[in-house]
């Protein structure tokens, strides 16, 4: 089975690649943020043809989640159980679904803006909520994954220069903590290998010919069970899918699993 995570920024915008490249990569589910649409906006029917199935938690803002599959898609749980509020509403930024033999959740986590800010204390009250939400999946016998864009970078190796993020978000003690504290429920980072340079970046900033000079960070990630780690096979990121016009400014990570 072959897994993947994708921050399409706005599915729209991204429609006729995100076709192109499900049908040239064999792949069997794909999550999926930022959507950037609302759910009765979204193009299942072409995904339909192609047949997928989709799951989606978007309400037409600048987030959204969904789960495409291709091998099923069963007992789909929308939304964060217990997770905070911002600005009074409870943002689409988590969808579970389980697709053949894996249980996936996709998550869009918050960006957090900037140190002090609420939507940084929000960030880390997200966080904790996904902790609370898939520990009972991560202890379980079957595989599960959470895979999506975490914004946050594990360690300073995942960014382009650490210098560079001094005093900025993505980066801090307390974010590394929540994800340290999210793999402590036996969850391991499936790291996927680089297709150039000699590490796995997903993200490149539109501006300051970012992509080209692999000014990049590795904030989109797979946190997988024993049962799905286990089964990994290859894990790589498709850094083609970030070149061209109209490319998003992630690249899809994909994982192969023996399942």
């Amino acid at each position: 089975m072959r897994i993947a995570t994708w921050n399409v920024n706005s599915i729209t915008a991204r429609l006729p690649r995100l076709l192109a490249w499900l049908e040239s990569s064999g792949t069997d589910v794909l999550c999926i943020q930022e959507i950037k649409c609302a759910e009765s906006a979204f193009p299942y029917e072409p995904l339909r043809e192609l047949g997928y199935e989709a799951a989606v938690n978007a309400t037409g803002r600048w987030n959204g989640v969904g789960v495409l599959s291709r091998v099923g898609l069963a007992d789909v749980s929308p939304g964060l159980p217990g997770g905070p509020d911002y600005d009074g509403e409870q943002e689409p930024r988590a969808i579970a679904a389980t697709c053949g033999a894996v249980r996936v959740q996709s998550v869009y986590v918050p960006n957090g803006r900037e140190i002090g800010h609420p939507h940084y204390d929000y960030k880390l009250r997200w966080l904790e909520a996904l902790r609370t939400s898939a520990a009972a999946d991560a202890a379980g016998g079957r595989p599960f994954a959470v895979l999506g864009d975490f914004n946050v970078a594990p360690a300073d190796e995942d960014v382009w220069d650490p210098s560079f993020f001094e005093g900025l978000t993505h980066v801090t003690t307390k974010e590394r903590d929540a994800l340290a504290a999210l793999r402590e429920l036996g969850l391991s980072d499936v790291v996927p290998r680089p297709l150039k340079y000699d590490h796995p970046f997903t993200y490149w900033d539109y501006r300051e010919l970012c992509f080209p000079k692999n000014r990049g960070m590795r904030i989109d990630l797979v946190y997988g069970n024993e049962p799905f780690a286990k089964a990994v096979g290859d894990a790589y990121v498709d850094r083609e899918e970030r070149k061209g016009k109209g490319a998003s400014d992630h690249a899809p990570v994909v994982v192969d699993l023996d399942v």
